[in-house]
């Protein structure tokens, strides 16, 4: 049964993520009886995901502040500040920061994918263990456990 549930900032998990980076779980299954993740994204230029498909949920971003390219199938757009694009699943995409800095607001559904940002990056509260990385095969293992499939590299 869904219930009403509110997180404050400092109740949200927050994970170190590509390119120096974070994700913050702000909305995980848990809180949404498996409904949808909400999840915001602080990144700096270039950071950008290997290009992917989603094989359980479809996704929407939303660009808070910055810029981006986005790549849909074989199609290539540019997304503005405010600009929100609907990332079916089963359809390749990927995006690349092209602003100094960006805040993304990611919204899946069903939930899930918050397991593939747990698993291939770090929770912040923790302190850093040495040599931590996000490596390609780390984060294609993490994917591939939560229904992502890898493509190909970056665009």
């Amino acid at each position: 049964m869904s219930m009403t549930y509110l997180a404050q900032q400092d109740q949200q998990q927050s994970l170190e993520w590509l390119d120096g980076g974070t994700f913050s779980v702000l909305l995980d299954g848990q809180a949404t009886d498996g409904q949808l993740t909400v999840g915001r994204f602080h990144v700096s230029k270039g950071e950008a995901p290997p290009f992917h498909v989603h094989t359980r949920e479809d996704e929407i971003f939303m660009l808070i502040r910055g810029t981006a390219l986005v790549w849909s199938d074989d199609q290539e757009f540019e997304l503005d500040e405010g600009g929100i694009v609907f990332l079916p699943k089963n359809v390749p995409h990927g995006y690349r920061i092209t602003s100094e800095e960006a805040d993304l607001l990611m919204i899946a559904t069903p939930s899930g994918i918050e397991g593939m940002f747990r698993e291939a990056g770090r929770d912040l509260s923790a302190p850093r263990p040495d040599g931590f990385e996000i490596s390609p095969d780390r984060l294609a293992h993490a994917a591939d456990a939560y229904g992502q499939v890898v493509l190909g590299p970056p665009r």
